[in-house]
Formats: structure tokens, sequence, C-alpha cells
């Protein structure tokens, strides 16, 4: 399953911030997650205070 960041993203960062890995960066409108990288852990969607992370599959 997928982590992926929606537009309800505010760009405060946590997420980024607590990634274990460092895969997730600022993108544009919103931040970004690396699939490739990313080790399903929910360590961001934890840590979104606006509710913006989604896990879909």
């Amino acid at each position: 399953m997928a982590f992926t960041i929606n537009s309800n993203c505010v760009n405060c960062g946590l997420c980024a911030a607590n990634c274990p890995v460092n895969c997730i960066a600022e993108g544009g409108d919103h931040y970004v997650i690396d699939q490739d990288a990313c080790v399903q852990c929910g360590s961001c969607q934890m840590n979104c205070p606006a509710d913006a992370i989604d896990r879909e599959g």
C-alpha cells in the first residue's frame, strides 16, 4: 500500500521531518513521497496535522 500526500497539505514539513528514510520532499503545491524509497511505516501520516496523507491500495 502506498502513501500519497493530497491537496490538504499545508507545507508544514512535519511529514518530511519525521520520515525515518527521508523519502519526502517539497514538490510544487505540496510535499511528495518517493514511492521507491518509502518503507510504508506510516510515520508521515501519524504526524500530519492537516490529514493530508492517504494510504492507497
